[in-house]
């Protein structure tokens, strides 16, 4: 090691560490180096991976329900993307009900979505608390129906909430109802109602809002499932990688 600091040193014609008998610390010159030698190791990686012939090739058609729009799933596909170079990867992004549809009628390979304990279908990835959650500050008027702000049908969550709603016998109104979860999070933001979102993958801007008064929600559940057209190859390489590193998703 001390051989390899001397020739990158000698190399650059710069010092890039300071030592003494208990410490090793990098100078400035050495803070610009790993600056710059991180990108070319990356580059170097994915060459590598690429004229390795990976033997996992052909086209995955991916379902990701919108919950995890603000997770760190980019991260993973990016990562499985570079170590599969021949892999193609179509994402589609929706609602975990409609992707559940859209794999059983053969237009997705895969789908990471919710399912309500209990369920049979798909490979568990983790489980999580369904909590109300609402601008900071929110706070409800208990004389006046609940102001819910749910996904547009068919919904996994919007399903829980409603039933949970009769159970409860207080009375509410849907205030917003959207396919996106980027319109719940503007809708509970203006101040609009409350939402129900899995605890780990709460919207930025938004938190969780005091449970007196209101219905528990239970849990929910995050799974991977696979068309059974597609149990080997790069969709079953996806799947893998997600229920091995699935606790990388939770921002």
């Amino acid at each position: 090691m001390s051989q390899h600091i001397r020739k990158l040193e000698a190399a650059a014609g710069r010092r890039l560490f300071v030592r003494d008998t208990h410490s090793v610390v990098l100078t400035a010159d050495g803070e610009a180096m790993v600056g710059f030698a991180r990108p070319i190791l990356e580059a170097n990686a994915r060459a590598r991976d690429y004229f390795a012939g990976s033997q996992v090739r052909g086209k995955i058609r991916f379902g990701a329900a919108e919950d995890f729009a603000n997770s760190r799933l980019p991260d993973l596909l990016r990562d499985f993307v570079r170590r599969h170079p021949q892999v193609d990867l179509e994402l589609t992004v929706g609602l975990s009900a409609g992707l559940y549809q859209q794999l059983d009628g053969g237009e997705l390979d895969l789908v990471l979505g919710k399912r309500r304990p209990g369920d049979a279908h798909g490979e568990l990835v983790w489980q999580d608390r369904l909590v109300w959650t609402g601008a900071p500050g929110t706070r409800l008027d208990p004389d006046q129906p609940l102001p819910l702000i749910l996904y547009a049908p068919p919904s996994v969550s919007r399903s829980v909430v409603l039933e949970a709603m009769e159970r409860f016998g207080r009375p509410w109104h849907i205030v917003c109802s959207s396919g996106s979860l980027s319109g719940l999070r503007a809708a509970a933001l203006a101040g609009l109602g409350i939402t129900p979102q899995a605890q780990a993958l709460i919207p930025d801007g938004l938190e969780e809002v005091p449970p007196s008064g209101l219905p528990p929600l239970g849990s929910v559940e995050f799974v991977v499932q696979i068309a059974r057209r597609a149990r080997r190859g790069p969709a079953a390489e996806l799947a893998h990688a997600i229920t091995e590193r699935g606790g990388r998703l939770r921002p």
